[in-house]
């Protein structure tokens, strides 16, 4: 009998220490509307890396596939978007194209090539230029005032990771770089 119940004890400790792990190091997302498409779709849940994990020894990435909260934004949302451009990067958006540093990307992600320009601007330090995958269809940093513009780095609050929901859309997100 001691035995079963050191072992149910020991169960049980192993539990609560993988919950608190998990609790610690990543959350949980449901992607709202369709500015994601064709890569996340409305209602999808995915899995989030925190940021205190995600980005411990490196910062964000061009292609990041990044949820965060906008300093300009009082309602508590989430927003999930993709990192365009890097703090010190120009990007612009002309011709059906996205240039980041003059170098245009390559976006197998995309829904449709962008229908709108972004004269060349700079990213300011500390700050990052994202768009939405579906192009046309996003209110990111193409289209919101210059204030709203950016995520502020402290804003990030994780990288997406894990596609949970539905059953059809799990696996993990894939790392794109795409200035390759």
């Amino acid at each position: 009998m001691k035995a079963l119940l050191r072992e149910a004890i020991g169960t049980i400790l192993l539990a609560v220490a993988v919950f608190l792990l998990l609790q610690a190091t990543v959350q949980s997302s449901i992607v709202k509307g369709e500015s994601m498409e064709d890569s996340f779709h409305d209602g999808q849940r995915l899995l989030v890396i925190k940021e205190g994990i995600a980005y411990a020894f490196q910062e964000p990435e061009i292609g990041d596939v990044i949820v965060f909260h906008s300093d300009n934004d009082n309602s508590q949302n989430e927003y999930i978007k993709r990192i365009i451009g890097k703090p010190g990067d120009t990007v612009e958006v002309k011709d059906e194209t996205v240039y980041v540093n003059d170098i245009p990307l390559n976006e197998p992600y995309i829904k449709e090539p962008p229908d709108y320009t972004v004269g060349l601007v700079e990213v300011p330090v500390d700050k990052y230029f994202f768009l939405g995958d579906n192009r046309n269809r996003s209110s990111d940093s193409h289209n919101l005032s210059p204030e709203r513009r950016w995520v502020v780095r402290e804003d990030i609050t994780g990288k997406a990771w894990l596609s949970i929901w539905p059953p059809g859309e799990w696996g993990l997100v894939p790392d794109y770089n795409p200035a390759e």
